[in-house]
C-alpha cells in the first residue's frame, strides 16, 4: 500500500490528510537515513493514526513524562537509546516553566490563549500543566527560546519564565472517581450511560451525534461493543475508562468498574 493510499484509509478531513502526509514524510525519511526524526505535538488521537499509519515502524510517543495527553512521534535509530534521545540535550521535548503570583487563579485557557496571541501554533504545545503559582509548559525544543523571551502574561497576570529540566515537570494528580455499576450489555451506549449518569436514549443521542470517541477514535455507532481498558471519551462529558468488567448477576447483567476522570 503506498502513501496515498494508506493517508485516504484513515484521514476524515482534509487537515488529516495533510498531518498524516507530514508525519509519513518526516518518518519514512528519518529511518531511510538512519537518523532521530519527530513531529509536531499530536493529539491522543492523531497518535493512533500515526501508528496506524505506520505500523511497521517502531513509532514512539513522548510528551515530557509519563502518561502525557499530547505527544511527538519520535524515530530513533539503533545506535541510540530512546532515553538518550528523549532526554538529552537536542531531544524533540522541553519544558518551560512559568511561575505567578499565587493569588491569581489561572487556567488552562489562559495559557492556551497567552501562547496562541503570542503566534505559537497549537502544534508547537503539548500539555499545559496548571497549579497554584505556576504552570509547566511541554514545547517543542525549536519553539522553547521564543517562548521564554516574548511570552510575558497569562490574562492580565505577569508570568515569570525559566527552562525546567524534564525530570522536574510536576503534573497534578489526576483525579477519577471510581463507579461500580451492572449493564444489560457490554454495548458504547450502556457502559457511557453507566459512568456519566445518563439514561441510555441519552447517552446514545451524543454517540449518534459524533460527540463520543472510543480509544480516541470517533465513534458514532452505540451498540458498539467495548472491553476492559477502553477508554471512552464523550465531548462535554469528560473521559472514562472501563477498567473492570465483572462477572454476571443473576439477572444477566454484566458487573463494571468505571474510572471517570474528572
Amino acid at each position: 500500500m503506498d502513501k496515498r493510499q494508506r493517508i485516504e484509509r484513515l484521514a476524515e478531513t482534509e487537515e488529516d490528510r495533510i498531518l498524516l502526509a507530514r508525519i509519513y514524510d518526516r518518518m519514512t525519511a528519518a529511518a531511510q537515513r538512519n537518523v532521530p526524526g519527530s513531529t509536531c505535538f499530536l493529539s491522543r488521537r492523531e497518535q493512533v493514526l500515526a501508528q496506524r499509519l505506520l505500523p511497521e515502524a517502531a513509532l514512539r510517543f513522548f510528551g515530557g513524562y509519563d502518561g502525557a495527553e499530547r505527544a511527538v512521534c519520535c524515530c530513533v535509530p539503533d545506535y541510540l537509546t530512546l532515553e538518550d534521545y528523549l532526554l538529552g540535550e537536542n531531544g524533540p521535548v522541553c519544558a518551560v516553566r512559568a511561575a505567578f503570583y499565587e493569588g491569581d487563579r489561572l487556567t488552562h485557557r489562559d495559557f492556551l490563549g497567552a501562547l496562541m496571541g503570542s503566534g505559537v501554533k497549537r502544534e508547537a504545545v503539548g500539555d499545559i500543566l496548571v497549579q497554584t503559582g505556576r504552570c509547566d509548559l511541554l514545547v517543542t525544543r525549536e519553539i522553547a527560546p521564543y517562548i521564554l523571551s516574548s511570552l510575558e502574561s497569562a490574562g492580565r497576570t505577569r508570568l515569570h519564565l525559566s527552562p525546567l529540566p524534564l525530570d522536574q515537570v510536576e503534573p497534578p494528580e489526576a483525579q477519577a472517581k471510581t463507579i461500580r455499576d451492572t449493564v444489560a450489555a457490554l454495548r458504547l451506549d450502556s457502559v457511557a450511560a453507566a459512568g456519566f449518569g445518563l439514561s441510555r436514549s441519552k447517552a446514545a443521542a451524543y454517540i449518534t451525534g459524533g460527540k463520543a470517541a472510543v480509544n480516541h477514535l470517533p465513534c458514532e455507532k452505540p451498540d458498539r461493543l467495548v472491553a476492559q481498558g477502553d477508554q471512552i471519551t464523550v465531548r462535554g462529558l469528560g473521559r472514562l475508562e472501563l477498567a473492570e468488567v465483572g462477572g454476571t448477576t443473576k439477572k444477566g447483567r454484566n458487573g463494571v468498574v468505571l474510572r471517570r476522570y474528572v
